[in-house]
């Protein structure tokens, strides 16, 4: 039998906080970039956890793991971020065993996206999963988890409309350039940053505007001329990047930095220029707002914007959401075949220890003792007990959790619980999180 390496009494968490209380400014404190997630993920194992993803995107900042507490999870977050745990009780959650579940199968099917119906996340959650797994730090459970809110994702995509329609951030982003800019087929446009979002946001750029006066610009610049020789886009150098701004009449900061990249001073311009903001923390410092004739616009703005394709979208949330119990039901059946798999072996050593002692008084008390008959008989007894206990665990009608409570109880089998401790944050803080 495969064990779980989990601790009988660590609990699976889903920590964090995204878009739906957390402004951009917010979840920027506790965004982490890819070094900083290793480094969660390295500090975490470190620290005894043993099992756990980290994902921080543009719209959320998460961890999916066991601990003894979720203080332990939420630690890590604000240890390695700009946030702080005041900050986290006031726009943060926490969810715990079957709440933290059903969170990341709405994740990662699009349906807790800020566009609904936005897949991206998906991929994300795959790199983190990989990434964690490289470092030991996936168990059956979060492997079989992960691995079924994948297929789930796959078989939205497959047998719904939910993601019909080009409808994302990147999407929202050429729209809005589309509507505001006139002639955008003429006009320079700029991209500063060939990450995810730059290369789906240059995508679009380049199938919606015919635009064929895109200059690609990224810190690293092979990454900028894999992208450009795909579309055949220009690639500037990063030291020029004050000179393209010069030029540009559209600028599209999709940049990782943990700082504003783009400011007043930067700018320095007396032309007119729409600035899109799709970076998270923010890269273009509000100032540029002071700026007679230049527009700011940041992603939680287009991510409020709302048409026909999302409306159309959202009638197919039932279908989604039908999906999700389909396959959480799968899940929930491997789950409880594996909780009470350790019970009914723990059952057995018990009633072979019972029968041992049993023998052995036997033994003793008669001349003519039959060993091989008696260990035959009581070997099929007990495998036929321990059948009848699995085939009651095993009924869809039956609470695992309290069956195996009870056998555990009635057999003296289980692990005694430990008393409860009170976290060195929690108690430094005096915070309560439900």
């Amino acid at each position: 039998m495969e064990n779980l390496n989990i601790p009988k009494h660590k609990t699976f968490y889903s920590i964090g906080l995204s878009y739906k209380k957390a402004d951009a400014e917010v979840r920027g404190k506790f965004s982490l970039d890819a070094k900083t997630k290793t480094k969660v993920l390295l500090q975490a194992k470190e620290e005894g956890i043993e099992s756990l993803i980290v994902t921080s995107t543009c719209n959320r900042t998460e961890i999916y793991g066991y601990a003894d507490h979720p203080f332990q999870l939420i630690k890590l977050i604000c240890e390695n971020s700009n946030g702080t745990v005041e900050e986290f009780q006031k726009v943060g959650f926490v969810y715990k065993s079957q709440e933290a579940i059903d969170h990341m199968f709405r994740v990662g099917t699009g349906l807790d996206s800020q566009i609904l119906g936005d897949f991206e996340i998906i991929g994300q959650i795959k790199n983190s999963f990989e990434e964690a797994r490289s470092l030991g730090l996936i168990n059956a459970f979060l492997d079989r988890l992960i691995n079924t809110v994948i297929q789930t994702s796959k078989r939205i995509k497959n047998e719904t409309e939910i993601s019909s329609g080009a409808t994302s951030v990147s999407f929202a982003a050429v729209q809005y350039i589309i509507r505001n800019i006139e002639d955008i087929g003429n006009k320079n446009i700029l991209l500063f940053g060939t990450g995810e979002i730059g290369r789906n946001t240059c995508e679009n750029l380049v199938k919606h505007t015919k635009n064929e006066q895109i200059t690609l610009i990224n810190r690293t610049k092979s990454s900028a001329e894999i992208l450009a020789g795909k579309l055949n886009l220009v690639v500037k150098d990063y030291s020029d990047l004050h000179l393209e701004l010069q030029k540009a009449d559209v600028l599209v900061v999709a940049t990782g930095a943990q700082n504003p990249t783009i400011d007043k001073t930067l700018l320095n311009l007396k032309k007119d220029l729409l600035v899109l903001d799709l970076s998270i923390p923010k890269n273009v410092n509000a100032d540029v707002q002071q700026i007679p004739g230049v527009t700011l616009i940041h992603m939680d703005y287009l991510s409020q914007m709302t048409d026909d394709t999302l409306e159309r979208r959202k009638q197919h949330i039932p279908a989604a959401e039908a999906i999700i119990e389909d396959m959480k039901l799968e899940l929930n059946t491997w789950m409880n075949g594996r909780k009470y798999a350790p019970t009914i072996h723990a059952l057995k050593a018990k009633l072979n220890d019972i029968v041992a002692g049993e023998l052995t008084f036997q033994r003793k008390k008669l001349s003519n003792f039959d060993e091989e008959q008696a260990e035959l008989i009581t070997s099929r007894i007990i495998q036929k007990i321990t059948n009848q206990f699995a085939s009651h665990l095993k009924d869809e009608n039956t609470s695992v959790d309290e069956s195996i409570e009870f056998i555990e109880k009635v057999f003296q089998i289980g692990l005694q619980t430990p008393q409860k401790t009170t976290s060195p944050i929690e108690e430094k803080y005096k915070i309560t999180l439900s």
